[in-house]
């Protein structure tokens, strides 16, 4: 008889795994550790989710897959016992500025339904309440709460002539062809300053009115004169904001839509109240206060659904999410909030014997929080449900049922399974993580002097509460407090406005080609492609997939999409170059014995050994330094990590000095060991004169900063308040912040 107690995986060889067997207890909650680049992500994502969802996808007709994304058969033996998997990913929610939290949270349709059966006066069912629906949204702007308005004070210059390019925004400037057909056609003085024009020229340049102009092209018709406002509108402001290019954005306002005051719904519906409020104020409440006032309600008609939106705001209560507001834009939601909010939506379901895949739910959770993840976590398994989990933090993986721990190292030196069992066998284990989940920080006592300070004077955005606050140069300064708290307003908002020459190093992605890769973006491909072409005699595009060396059939991609007709296209390596990229004439030239193709496929350790360049060594130096040995030159950029990509953006910075710097969340995909080495990274660029501020939610992290400020004391409009100043024995020893709190829990943990 089969044991289908267990997922059983044999022979896993995706990336960098070596032959891996394991066994899964399902209904349970598993965690997997290790460094980056171990291996965690080839198990968990790369074989059992990607098995898991091709299999559900093949008992679908063939006209629902062509409908689904594609996924190739993992490189594995076998794998038995899986269920249906769902993937709660740190990606954001993203969305078009009608997605709000209150409608992905599937709340917002119970809401509608609740004023529809008790809202006064009675206007309609459901359907009247949505923003999205005809009959209930702003006539004027069609749900969407605003309006996208050109800033004039940006477009122009009026100290100049359009001559002189009064008009800033590039594609109208002097020079161009909407300037040399219409702003020159002789409807204006093109020598006048602009602050000399009339108001009838005035309006007349932003709107058009009705001014005749000939066109200097032979056969092309007299045109009426477009004014700059009305074209800007006409040919840049049709889309979402979100979608618009940054050269637009500098260029417009936001404003609320002066009829619905950005609640987006037309009058009647705002009229419909319960107790007071409509249906928009609610939804503007945050979440915690929302609670209260929907426990608040008797009515015995609305009680199975007060009873129902109740459940699901007490669900974002406990993921720490109780500072949102039910229409905030999804799109503005963090990687952390997302992943939260999908969690939630999960809880909700009535599916069991379904397995649930996270990737480190702890990003952006304030120690506080962590234990309300857990429940969560447990609340799923609970319901007959595996859970898996990828995670560094150490409160997590304590929490686990069973612990699978992959190393020894990264890369070529990972991908082995060096421990699975319970939490106390991890804590006996000889392995990198069992040796961290003993190790405390100690608390920071020597603490650096300051060379000055950075102020942020006044700072009142978002829910700051009129706050200034100096910032100590030539420090390490920690910025603290719980999920929306203010510190990334206090940073990003008021510090970078304030400091406009501070360099951010974050977790965006530094590029989304398949072309582009470490090597590129780093500016070490060039002298590697010099090296080549010198040591051969022939010229450097050989040794670039984007020009003379590309694969004439891949087109140097290494791989070719083949259309199956009513099937989605499949991505197949191209059997041509076997996806080495380059012809075959250029894999005949030599390195040192290696072919550019060779080369591209090294980890950055590798290299390390291979290459005598100065330069070229210089950048993999860096690159090693900051946790990325186990890369490799060639890997596409768009395939990295949030955290890699704020480690290969640091690495350019580490041998600098006299900076100012900002970082968010450094810690984000580090294993504990690695936590260490990002410290270490970041006193060396402090030590080199330069100021670091790092916003950050690690407690090991905290207790090595030189200067540590604590918002709070909560979140939403209960935060925004600087709660302390100072040294981490201070912040230890006198406040009474929830940081304080968790951080002495952790120090005591140590002390005798």
């Amino acid at each position: 008889m089969v044991d289908k107690q267990f997922i059983k995986l044999f022979g896993l060889n995706e990336n960098n795994l070596k032959n891996v067997t394991l066994t899964i207890p399902k209904k349970k909650i598993t965690v997997f550790t290790g460094v980056s680049g171990s291996g965690k992500s080839s198990i968990v994502f790369d074989t059992i989710s990607k098995e898991a969802q091709r299999q559900l996808n093949q008992t679908f007709t063939t006209y629902i897959q062509h409908r689904l994304p594609t996924y190739s058969q993992p490189d594995a033996l076998s794998i038995e016992n899986l269920s249906p998997a769902v993937v709660i990913s740190q990606k954001r929610l993203g969305g078009n500025s009608r997605s709000t939290l209150g409608t992905v949270a599937d709340i917002n349709s119970l809401l509608r339904l609740l004023f529809s059966r008790i809202g006064k006066p009675f206007i309609g069912e459901s359907d009247v309440f949505s923003f999205n629906n005809p009959k209930g949204m702003c006539p004027k702007c069609q749900g969407i709460g605003r309006s996208i308005e050109p800033n004039i004070e940006k477009l122009f210059d009026k100290a100049k002539s359009l001559n002189e390019g009064a008009i800033l925004f590039s594609t109208f400037a002097a020079g161009t062809w909407y300037w040399q057909k219409h702003l020159i056609s002789g409807i204006f003085d093109s020598k006048k300053k602009l602050i000399n024009y009339t108001d009838t020229e005035w309006e007349t340049l932003l709107h058009g009115k009705d001014k005749k102009i000939k066109l200097p092209l032979k056969n092309e018709p007299v045109k009426y004169f477009e004014g700059v406002v009305d074209r800007f509108k006409r040919v840049y402001l049709k889309k979402e904001t979100n979608q618009l290019p940054d050269n637009i954005k500098n260029f417009i306002t936001l404003k609320h839509c002066s009829v619905c005051n950005g609640t987006r719904l037309n009058q009647e519906v705002l009229k419909c109240e319960i107790d007071g409020y409509n249906i928009a104020q609610w939804a503007a409440m945050e979440v915690s206060e929302l609670v209260k006032l929907i426990e608040m309600i008797k009515d015995p008609i609305a009680k199975p659904i007060i009873s129902n939106i109740a459940s699901r705001l007490q669900s974002l209560v406990n993921m720490g999410l109780d500072y949102l507001t039910l229409n905030r834009e999804t799109s503005t939601l963090s990687g952390g909030e997302s992943q939260r909010v999908k969690m939630v939506r999960h809880l909700n379901s009535s599916l069991t014997d379904m397995m649930y895949i996270f990737d480190e739910p702890s990003i952006g959770l304030h120690p506080r929080d962590i234990n309300s993840l857990n429940r969560m976590l447990q609340k799923l398994r609970d319901k007959g449900n595996t859970v898996v989990v990828v995670e560094h933090d150490k409160d997590v993986i304590e929490f686990a049922d069973h612990v699978v721990d992959v190393g020894p190292q990264a890369g070529t030196n990972g991908g082995e399974i060096v421990y699975e069992g319970s939490i106390l066998g991890l804590y006996d284990a000889d392995t990198l993580t069992g040796r961290y989940m003993k190790y405390n920080q100690l608390l920071k006592r020597k603490i650096r002097e300051f060379n000055g300070s950075l102020s942020i004077v006044k700072a009142t955005k978002h829910n700051l509460k009129n706050v200034t606050v100096h910032i100590p140069c030539g420090v390490l300064t920690v910025i603290t407090g719980v999920a929306g708290s203010g510190k990334s307003t206090l940073i990003f908002d008021e510090f970078l406005t304030q400091h406009p020459d501070t360099i951010v190093i974050d977790q965006k992605s530094v590029s989304t080609s398949i072309r582009s890769n470490p090597a590129t973006y780093t500016g070490i491909m060039d002298p590697i492609r010099d090296s080549f072409a010198r040591a051969n005699k022939v010229s450097k595009s050989f040794f670039s997939f984007n020009s003379q060396g590309a694969c004439p059939e891949c087109h140097g991609n290494g791989f070719i999409y083949t259309d199956l007709a009513f099937l989605e296209s499949v991505r197949d390596t191209c059997e041509t170059c076997n996806g080495k990229r380059f012809k075959d004439e250029v894999l005949q030239y030599k390195l040192d014995g290696k072919s550019i193709s060779d080369v591209l496929d090294m980890t950055v350790l590798e290299s390390l050994s291979f290459f005598r360049r100065k330069e070229v060594i210089h950048t993999l130096k860096a690159l090693s330094e900051v946790g990325l040995d186990y890369m490799t030159l060639g890997q596409p950029l768009s395939t990295l990590s949030g955290g890699e990509c704020q480690r290969i953006k640091l690495a350019s910075e580490l041998h600098r000095s006299g900076n100012t710097y900002v970082l968010d969340e450094p810690t984000t995909g580090l294993h504990m060991s690695e936590v260490e080495h990002l410290l270490a990274i970041l006193n060396r660029l402090v030590d080199n004169g330069s100021t670091v501020i790092v916003i950050e939610h690690n407690l090991d992290m905290m207790k090595q900063a030189d200067w540590i400020i604590d918002l709070g004391p909560s979140g939403g409009k209960r935060g925004g308040e600087i709660l302390f100043t100072g040294t981490p024995h201070d912040l230890v020893a006198r406040s009474n912040s929830l940081t304080a709190h968790y951080l002495r829990n952790d120090i005591q943990e140590v002390l005798p």
